[in-house]
């Protein structure tokens, strides 16, 4: 019996690093995890490593950057697994260059993935809570946001991370 039986979770950036690690041990916890990702490979190999070792998991791959696209993944979560408890928003991405070497169109970008996305695919999981909250469903759940070291201690390169 694992912490998370009978929990759903959405963790975005889940293809590698340690989106993949999340989701390996949100999975051997024993939730059903949906593993967001913009690469489809990377994702689905992530998803072949947890249904081999007994878990549940699917591959998603919305655009978690885009308000209406990041909304399948929650509608996935519910449709596949029948609810959802957790948003682990933890896709990031990374220009290391220093400010002065930023351009603009890198800043954008970053601020989409490390901002815009955890907005994004959040406001979707609290709508649906919330609804099923007036419905007088108890709701459960939890969002969690990875972050950097980066943005509390400082880095040359990623001044971006102190947004």
């Amino acid at each position: 019996m694992g912490i998370c039986d009978n929990r759903v979770a959405i963790i975005t950036g889940a293809g590698g690093g340690l989106g993949a690690a999340h989701a390996r041990e949100f999975a051997a916890e024993g939730a059903a995890v949906i593993v967001n990702d913009i690469n489809e490979a990377a994702a689905q190999a992530v998803v072949d490593e947890i249904t081999a070792a007994g878990g549940k998991a699917a591959v998603n791959t919305s655009d978690i950057t885009n308000y209406d696209d990041s909304l399948n993944a929650v509608k996935q979560a519910i449709e596949t697994y029948g609810g959802l408890h957790i948003v682990l928003n933890n896709a990031g991405i990374n220009r290391d260059r220093m400010f002065a070497s930023m351009t603009e169109e890198d800043w954008d970008l970053i601020m989409a993935v490390h901002l815009k996305g955890p907005f994004c695919i959040s406001s979707h999981a609290v709508h649906n809570w919330r609804g099923r909250s007036k419905e007088g469903v108890p709701v459960d759940a939890r969002i969690n946001n990875t972050s950097s070291g980066a943005g509390q201690q400082g880095s040359l390169g990623q001044s971006h991370d102190a947004a």
